[in-house]
């Protein structure tokens, strides 16, 4: 935990130095005060190297999830904000999201808002979770915006879930491929090729390819590493750099087995993130500022950026989404419906839960057309490694040596 450095004035005018160990300055300045000491001066004590975090640690979704769920409960029996903090912060199972809860409740008893305290640590946050709460705080609603918070990031936690796992089991296969072919190449093949050479043997084409392929990766080996590193490389840039983001969203988007999945999984969440939004009365050109942070796809957020600039001057939701382009006809046609009976967030919810139905429809017929094109993948290598021994052995009777036994 930080320590600051402090210069504060006793109750009696003199001064007081010390060092004080808190979460933050601002507890730190709450901490003094309730002891009757008045701040002068304060700053963050430099840490010892052995103190130094290396990196910050994560917060996992599932934490702030729970803590949703049961702050929102806290908040419906009436429990105050503050109390509900200091009982979640010790069941939470991470450091992190333990000093952060610690750091908002010394906040809270002094007198700030929960959306206030929330905000400087926003980074740890959903895009959109920080809009739902203000405006909660705005309506009263407090503890129906934290439940439906929760049931959101549960369905996006879940709806990830399944991407993963559908695509578990084909990587696996995969990987085994590869590390077949690493054996047969660096162990199997030399001592076949050894064998041939010793009874000079005339061997077909497929087994000449087999041991010239050894004999390069046993020769060149380290061209690998490197081949690996530029591919852990490109990813990185792919998912981290902003013009590989983009580049990868509209890739992802062209591909033919791929699209639709991309597609129904931005659609549901954005969605499900303006379904909350307008249900915990955010203004729509507000809600769908954290539906583009919340989309996670660079196409989308530039697309949609349009449509909100229409939004301001009073267009609605409908058509200008519609004129994107990057949205299915069906999804367009709810948001009207809803904004033409008045139950706009309702519709958005149906669409949400439509598309994720299709996105685990979409998910499971790509899993099943995925799963035996590895699988056909890895017999072929193994295959061709096969058929090449084995014609390498009927060449063998015809080599001169063996015919002059």
């Amino acid at each position: 935990m930080p320590r600051f450095k402090y210069t504060a004035l006793a109750e009696g005018g003199e001064e007081v130095n010390g060092e004080v160990e808190s979460i933050s300055e601002a507890a730190a300045r709450g901490m003094l005060l309730r002891r009757n000491l008045e701040v002068t001066d304060i700053a963050q004590a430099r840490r010892k190297f052995s103190e130094l975090e290396i990196t910050s640690e994560r917060v996992p979704p599932t934490e702030i999830m729970h803590f949703s769920r049961q702050l929102g409960a806290f908040v419906r029996a009436g429990i105050p904000i503050a109390d509900g903090l200091d009982a979640i912060a010790d069941s939470t199972g991470s450091k992190r999201w333990r000093e952060i809860i610690q750091t908002m409740r010394e906040e809270i008893a002094s007198g700030v808002p929960f959306s206030e305290a929330l905000e400087p640590h926003a980074e740890v946050l959903p895009p959109y979770y920080l809009g739902i709460v203000r405006s909660a705080e705005l309506t009263g609603r407090l503890d129906d915006a934290l439940e439906q918070l929760s049931d959101y990031m549960e369905r996006d936690f879940e709806t990830r879930s399944k991407i993963k796992s559908a695509l578990t089991y084909p990587m696996v296969v995969l990987a085994l491929a590869v590390v077949v072919v690493i054996i047969l190449t660096a162990y199997v093949l030399p001592k076949f090729a050894d064998f041939f050479d010793s009874l000079d043997a005339q061997l077909p084409l497929s087994t000449r390819i087999l041991i010239s392929f050894a004999d390069f990766s046993k020769t060149y080996w380290w061209i690998y590493p490197i081949i690996i590193g530029l591919l852990v490389g490109l990813v990185a840039w792919f998912w981290k750099g902003e013009k590989g983001r983009r580049v990868r969203d509209r890739m992802m988007l062209r591909l033919p087995l791929v699209r639709d999945i991309v597609q129904f999984a931005v659609v549901e969440r954005l969605c499900r993130i303006l379904g909350a939004m307008s249900e915990a009365a955010v203004p729509l050109p507000d809600a769908m500022t954290a539906a583009m942070r919340g989309a996670n796809n660079t196409v989308y957020e530039d697309g949609l950026q349009a449509a909100q600039e229409r939004m301001l001057e009073g267009e609605g939701l409908a058509a200008p989404v519609d004129d994107t382009g990057l949205f299915p006809h069906a999804a367009v046609q709810m948001m009207r419906v809803g904004e033409d009976t008045g139950t706009l967030e309702h519709q958005l919810k149906n669409a949400a839960n439509f598309y994720a139905r299709e996105l685990d429809y979409r998910l499971k017929r790509l899993t099943t057309l995925f799963e035996p094109a590895v699988i056909l993948f890895m017999g072929l290598i193994v295959g061709f490694v096969a058929v090449a021994l084995v014609q390498a052995m009927y060449g063998i009777y015809n080599a001169p040596s063996v015919k002059g036994i």
